[in-house]
């Protein structure tokens, strides 16, 4: 199968929202379980990684060749957070860092702003998103990442940034992963 088929396969299962089992668990307008009664948080953001359009955009061409395009899916609902990313057209075999941040993408990648934190000032797995990939001889990848928090509707991330390198997970770097290579904006979906 080519890899575009495979990310259309992909996109189209990742577009159509939840497995079963959760939207059942869920309910129409379900949301986090402690208590609040309020609809599903859903974030999107997908495209063609371009140097011009910051819905999907490119800020390091040698790890984002052209033609790379990506997706990336939120969902808050019942107690957690789930997201998922999927690439394709990096460079083969390589290893990359992401994370959800606090702002959209912009033209610069420092417009994005820092990491989206559930607990302000905690840098970990569990407060952050972490969406580490290494892609595959063809450049694809994917990710996922389940968290035992819901968003607050007030407070949402605005984009997921690919960094350059794996997140470091100990030591005073903990929680980085090199420069920001690409971003996609996230918006809120029905």
């Amino acid at each position: 199968m080519r890899v575009p088929a495979l990310l259309s396969i992909m996109l189209t299962a990742a577009c159509a929202g939840p497995p079963a089992p959760l939207q059942q668990a869920m309910g129409p307008s379900e949301g986090p379980s402690e208590g609040a009664t309020s609809a599903a948080i859903r974030l999107a953001g997908e495209g063609q990684f371009t140097t011009s359009d910051t819905a999907a955009i490119v800020y390091d061409r040698k790890l984002v060749p052209q033609g790379a395009q990506g997706s990336a899916h939120v969902e808050s609902a019942d107690g957690q957070t789930r997201t998922t990313l999927v690439v394709e057209g990096l460079l083969p075999n390589h290893h990359y860092g992401a994370h959800l941040h606090v702002k959209p993408c912009g033209k610069k990648p420092d417009e994005t702003g820092p990491h989206f934190q559930h607990k302000a000032g905690e840098i970990s797995p569990a407060s952050e998103v972490w969406l580490d990939f290494t892609t595959n001889a063809e450049g694809a990848g994917r990710s996922s990442a389940r968290n035992d928090w819901v968003l607050d509707p007030a407070k949402l991330p605005g984009s997921l940034v690919i960094h350059a390198k794996a997140t470091k997970t100990s030591g005073p770097e903990v929680g980085t992963a090199g420069d920001r290579v690409a971003c996609l904006t996230l918006k809120k979906v029905s």
